[in-house]
């Protein structure tokens, strides 16, 4: 199998030395040449531009940033072939799904979404989304969806809408708390020395904020722009937040507490697996504690 990834990213990278394996030829293409020398020594793997790489591909994966997507589609639609497999990694799918469909023309286009980072060691037990769109694609899908299997991943399939709706929730709004989070406790001066005394809660909230505030721009920038509905969304939670800022300023302690319970008894409806996942996290934080 020779597979071309286009993006020497971090992401790019990761699936390049996967592939490679897996015993893949694999053929490296970035718009950095000075960047792309220097990785297809360190890999020992062939590179060439963007057409080039995928007119030998038996497959082709997309590792571009959101922003540079549609750029790189239009130069590598003239080289494609027939039934060729071209699939992305983009964290969100509609977009992506449609871009592809535009230009690649006669290609077999799959959008995916691997839900971990560069940091992780293979896809053992981690979650990968396949959005096929027609019967060709859900063909690929349900191959692909077998194959990642075999390594131990939790594959989901669903459409791109759906997928993009779940994010919106997953990554979208967590990363609109986690930077509001984040903005707000660098605003206390005393937020430094506030980490010292942190219970489970206040850990979990500057685990988020942190964590978000250090990754990519252009990542959450195209995140919180191009999915549908995430506005609203925050909308609600700042609808929300309001709600409890105004009993908190009446002092309102009886309201509080019937709020609270009311929220006590909606979770009590949720799956059992979704509160049994909340318990594990809370317990790893608990046991990091001094």
């Amino acid at each position: 199998m020779r597979t071309a990834v286009l993006g020497a990213g971090k992401m790019g990278v990761w699936f390049a030395k996967w592939c490679i394996e897996k015993g893949d030829a694999v053929v490296l293409a970035d718009r950095n040449p000075q960047k792309l020398a220097k990785l297809g020594e360190e890999l020992g793997v062939e590179t060439a531009d963007f057409p080039a790489a995928v007119k030998g591909a038996d497959r082709v994966l997309i590792c571009v940033s959101i922003s540079s997507f549609e750029e790189i589609v239009k130069k590598i639609a003239p080289s494609i072939h027939k039934g060729q497999p071209i699939m992305d990694i983009c964290s969100i799918k509609e977009y992506p799904v449609n871009v592809m469909h535009q230009y690649l023309k006669g290609a077999l286009v799959l959008g995916t979404h691997p839900v971990f980072g560069p940091g992780s060691n293979g896809v053992a037990h981690k979650a990968y989304v396949l959005t096929p769109t027609n019967k060709e694609e859900e063909t690929y899908a349900k191959e692909f969806q077998k194959w990642l299997q075999k390594e131990d991943a939790r594959v989901f399939i669903m459409t791109p809408q759906k997928h993009d709706e779940l994010m919106s929730i997953v990554l979208g709004f967590a990363h609109f708390v986690g930077l509001a989070a984040c903005e707000t406790l660098l605003e206390q001066p005393a937020f430094p020395e506030s980490k010292k005394l942190a219970g489970t809660t206040y850990r979990m909230l500057f685990t988020l904020a942190e964590a978000v505030a250090q990754e990519t721009p252009d990542l959450y920038a195209n995140v919180q722009t191009k999915l549908a509905g995430l506005d609203k969304i925050e909308q609600s939670f700042i609808a929300n937040a309001e709600a409890w800022l105004e009993l908190m300023k009446k002092k309102d302690s009886a309201a509080i507490m019937e709020r609270m319970e009311r929220l006590r008894k909606k979770l009590g409806k949720v799956d059992s697996e979704y509160g049994k996942s909340y318990e594990v996290m809370y317990k790893m934080l608990q046991s990091t504690e001094e």
